[in-house]
C-alpha cells in the first residue's frame, strides 16, 4: 500500500505544507496527501478587520481550497476534526476517519479570554471569517439602530465601542474601525462626537513588541482618529451592555454596545487534545525537535502557530506570526519527504524574520524591517506598501494571479471612502461609453496605416532599409549640428535607392559657408524636411544601455508638436535590425507584412471592440517598436494614451466583447493548465 500524509487545517502553514508536499511528491503515484478543515476556503487572517470595518468585501480574505489544489494530487476535505489517535495513526472527523502514515499537524490558534468573566459569552472575538461578517453586520446594525433611538442613555450605549487588546490584531481592528465611524456617520446621520472608540490593554504601551517611538506613533495616530487610549488597565468582566475595567486598584463599570476582544490567542481544540498526548506547553503549543517533528513522534510534523521549538541561540521560542508560518511550512515539507522516502537530507529549523508591520486604518501605518542584526523603521507610506507587498508574494505562492488580481482590485481599484494609502486615485471609475469615440478613432487610425502601407506596396517590395536608413539619417543629421555622418550619409543614399523621398537641407553656419546635407521622410519618424538645421533638445546615454533622443526638425521657436521627435535608441534594438532583418528582403518583406497585417487587425478589433485588451496592447507593443527603430513624432504620441485609456473595460460598451468575454471567462476558467497555474480571474 502507498503512503499516506494527512494535513490538519488549511491555514496559513497548512496550506503552505500541502502545497509544497504536492510539488516534491507529484511524481509518487503511491503517496496520497489528504488536507482537512471545517471550511470550504483559506481565510486571510491578518486582513479580518478589513471585512469587519467595511473596506473591503467579504468575498476578498476567503481563498477557496478547490481553486488552490486544481491539478494537484492533494485531496481537499470538508470535516471537523474531533480527535486524532497516535497509536493508531488515525484522524477522525465529523464525517469520516482518515488513517495515515504522517501527520502534519497545523490546526492554527483560537481566541483566549484569560479567565475573564463574560468574554467568551458578550464579547466580539475576531478570529474567522465568520467573526468578521458577525462584527462587520452588528457594528452597522448599531449605527441603524442608533439612527432612531429617542432614548439617549440607550443611544450612547449602542455608540460606544471597546476593543479590547493593544497588540497587533486590536491595533489594526481598532484603527480601522476609527477610520469606517465617519462613513457610517455620514450614511446614518450621526454626529462624530456622539461615537465613542476605545482601546483597552493591561500593557503599558501599543504593541509593546515594537520600538517605543512607533508605539508612540501609534498612539498619536489613534488619538487624532479620536480613539481613547486606556493603557495600563485591564478588563474585570463583560456583561450584556457593560464592561468593567480596573486601573490601579479602582474597578470601573461602563455602558459599552459592543466589546471587541483581540486580547491574545492559544492553541486550537484539537490541538490542545493532541497536546495531552504529545509534550505540549505555553497554551496548548506542541513541542518540536529542530526538524520539526514532535519530540514524542517522528510521524507527526508540526507547523505555524502549534510549534513550541526554540531556535539554536535564540532566547525565546519562534513567534506566532504569518512569516513563521511561511517558513515552516517548507521546512516541515522537506523533512517530511525526507523522512518517508529515505533520501535527500533533513534541515533545521533555522527561521529568519524580516520585521513586522502594523496598520492603523487602509492610509496610515508603522515598521521595523530588515534583518535579524539590522532593522530600520519605515515611514507610513512605504510601511503600507510593504504590507501590500508582502500580501502580494504570499498570494503568488498560493493562488498566483488569480488571487493578485484579485486582491489588487479589492485593495486599489474599487476601495471605498478613498480608505487606501493610495487614497481613491485608482479607484475613480470613468463610465465606459465615455471612451467609445476615442476607442473607435484609435482603431480607424490603425486601419488607415495599414491600408495605406499595402497601397505603398509594403506587402510586395523590401522598404525597410530606407525606413530604417533615411530615419537615422534625419536624426544624426541633427545631432551632428547639420553635418551628416558618413553612416548617416550612406543611409541616406540607401534611402534614395529604395525610392524614399529626399529632401536638401541648406545648413547655415557661423563662417557663412552653406553645405547641404541629405534628410528623409520615412514612415511615422522619420517626417518632413526642414528648411533649417533642426535643433537637439535632449541627447542622454545612459550608461551604454540605451541613448534617449529628443529633437527638432526646425528651431525650437518655430516648432510645432508634428517637427518634435522622440527615439529611445537601444543598441540590442538596433543590433537585430543591421543584423536579422535588413541583410534580406524576403526577411524585410515578412516584417513588413507582419506589420501591415498588424495594424489592420488592431484597427479592426478597435473599432468593433473585440478583444480590446489584447488589441490595445499589441498597439502599445508596436509604439514601443516603432520609438526604438524609427521614432515617434509628438503629434502621434496620442496613440499611445490612447491604447492606454482602452486597454481594460473598452471594449465593454457597444463592443463585442460586451457578449465576448463573459462567454470566453466562464469556459476559460475550467480549462486544466489555466486551473492549475491559475491564469484566470473571477
Amino acid at each position: 500500500m502507498g503512503k499516506k500524509i494527512v494535513v490538519v487545517g488549511a491555514g496559513y502553514s497548512g496550506l503552505l505544507t500541502a502545497k509544497k508536499l504536492g510539488k516534491k511528491l507529484k511524481k509518487l503515484d503511491d503517496v496520497s496527501i489528504t488536507i482537512i478543515d471545517r471550511n470550504p476556503f483559506h481565510t486571510m487572517l491578518t486582513e479580518l478587520h478589513e471585512v469587519a470595518a467595511g473596506r473591503v468585501d467579504e468575498d476578498s480574505i476567503k481563498i477557496s481550497l478547490k481553486k488552490v489544489f486544481a491539478g494537484r494530487q492533494v485531496d481537499v476535505k470538508l470535516d471537523t476534526v474531533q480527535e486524532i489517535d497516535f497509536e493508531k495513526k488515525t484522524v477522525r472527523g465529523s464525517v469520516e476517519t482518515y488513517d495515515y502514515d504522517f501527520l502534519v499537524l497545523a490546526a492554527g490558534s483560537k481566541p483566549t479570554f484569560f479567565g475573564v468573566n463574560g468574554a467568551a459569552e458578550y464579547a466580539y472575538t475576531l478570529w474567522s471569517y465568520d467573526d468578521a461578517v458577525r462584527l462587520k453586520n452588528h457594528i452597522e446594525d448599531c449605527f441603524r439602530m442608533a439612527s432612531r433611538e429617542t432614548d439617549l442613555a440607550e443611544k450612547n450605549r449602542l455608540l460606544t465601542f471597546y476593543v479590547v487588546g493593544a497588540g497587533f490584531s486590536g491595533v489594526e481592528m481598532v484603527g480601522e474601525l476609527a477610520e469606517y465611524i465617519p462613513v457610517l456617520c455620514d450614511k446614518f446621520e450621526i454626529g462624530r462626537d456622539e461615537v465613542r472608540v476605545w482601546n483597552v490593554d493591561v500593557l503599558p504601551r501599543p504593541v509593546p513588541n515594537l520600538p517605543e517611538k512607533l508605539s508612540d506613533k501609534i498612539a498619536r495616530r489613534l488619538q487624532k482618529m479620536h480613539v481613547g487610549l486606556m493603557m495600563n488597565t485591564g478588563v474585570v468582566s463583560i456583561g450584556e451592555g457593560f464592561i468593567e475595567y480596573k486601573t490601579g486598584e479602582k474597578v470601573t463599570r461602563a455602558t459599552a454596545g459592543t466589546v471587541i476582544w483581540t486580547a491574545g490567542i492559544e492553541s486550537s481544540q484539537i490541538t490542545e487534545e493532541a497536546g495531552k498526548t504529545l509534550k505540549s506547553a505555553r497554551r496548548g503549543r506542541i513541542e518540536t525537535d529542530r526538524y520539526l517533528r514532535s519530540v514524542d513522534n517522528d510521524s507527526v510534523f508540526v507547523v505555524g502557530d502549534n510549534i513550541l521549538y526554540t531556535p539554536e541561540g535564540e532566547q525565546a521560542p519562534v513567534p506566532q506570526l504569518v512569516e513563521n508560518c511561511e517558513q515552516s511550512s517548507g521546512v516541515a515539507a522537506n523533512n517530511l519527504v525526507c523522512a518517508m522516502t529515505g533520501t535527500g537530507e533533513m534541515i533545521p529549523y533555522r527561521p529568519k524574520f524580516h520585521g513586522v508591520m502594523v496598520s492603523v486604518g487602509g492610509r496610515y501605518g508603522v515598521a521595523r524591517v530588515g534583518t535579524q542584526n539590522r532593522q530600520m523603521n519605515l515611514p507610513s507610506f512605504f510601511a503600507m506598501f510593504v504590507k501590500h507587498f508582502i500580501n502580494v508574494v504570499y498570494f503568488i505562492q498560493v493562488l498566483g494571479w488569480n488571487k493578485v488580481f484579485s486582491y489588487l482590485k479589492h485593495e486599489f481599484f474599487t476601495i471605498r471612502h478613498d480608505r487606501s494609502f493610495l487614497g481613491g486615485h485608482f479607484s475613480n471609475k470613468t463610465p465606459s461609453f465615455l471612451l467609445l469615440p476615442l476607442r473607435v478613432w484609435l482603431g480607424l487610425a490603425w486601419l488607415f496605416e495599414g491600408v495605406m502601407k499595402v497601397v505603398e506596396g509594403w506587402m510586395t517590395s523590401a522598404q525597410l532599409s530606407g525606413f530604417f536608413g533615411g530615419a537615422d539619417s534625419w536624426y544624426q543629421t541633427i545631432l551632428n549640428g547639420g553635418q551628416a555622418s558618413p553612416d548617416a550619409t550612406s543611409s541616406a543614399t540607401t534611402a534614395a535607392a529604395h525610392g524614399t523621398v529626399l529632401t536638401v537641407m541648406n545648413l547655415a553656419s557661423q563662417a557663412a559657408d552653406a553645405v547641404s546635407s541629405a534628410t528623409v521622410q520615412a514612415g511615422d519618424a522619420a517626417g518632413q524636411a526642414a528648411s533649417a538645421v533642426g535643433q537637439v533638445l535632449l541627447n542622454f546615454n545612459f550608461l551604454g544601455l540605451f541613448q534617449v533622443i529628443f529633437v527638432s526638425g526646425k528651431a525650437l521657436a518655430q516648432s510645432t508638436f508634428s517637427d518634435l521627435a522622440f527615439k529611445l535608441d537601444v543598441p540590442l534594438m538596433n543590433w537585430f535590425v543591421d543584423k536579422v532583418i535588413l541583410p534580406s528582403q524576403n526577411v524585410q518583406i515578412f516584417m513588413q507584412g507582419f506589420i501591415v497585417i498588424a495594424e489592420i487587425l488592431i484597427g479592426l478589433s478597435l473599432i468593433g471592440g473585440l478583444f480590446t485588451t489584447l488589441s490595445s496592447g499589441f498597439s502599445l507593443i508596436l509604439q514601443v517598436m516603432f520609438v526604438c527603430t524609427t521614432g515617434l513624432y509628438l503629434n502621434t504620441f496620442w496613440m499611445i494614451f490612447a491604447a492606454v485609456a482602452v486597454l481594460i473595460g473598452g471594449g465593454r460598451t457597444l463592443g463585442l466583447d460586451y457578449y465576448a468575454m463573459p462567454y470566453l471567462k466562464k469556459h476559460w476558467k475550467n480549462v486544466g493548465f489555466a486551473r492549475k497555474y491559475y491564469i484566470y480571474h473571477d
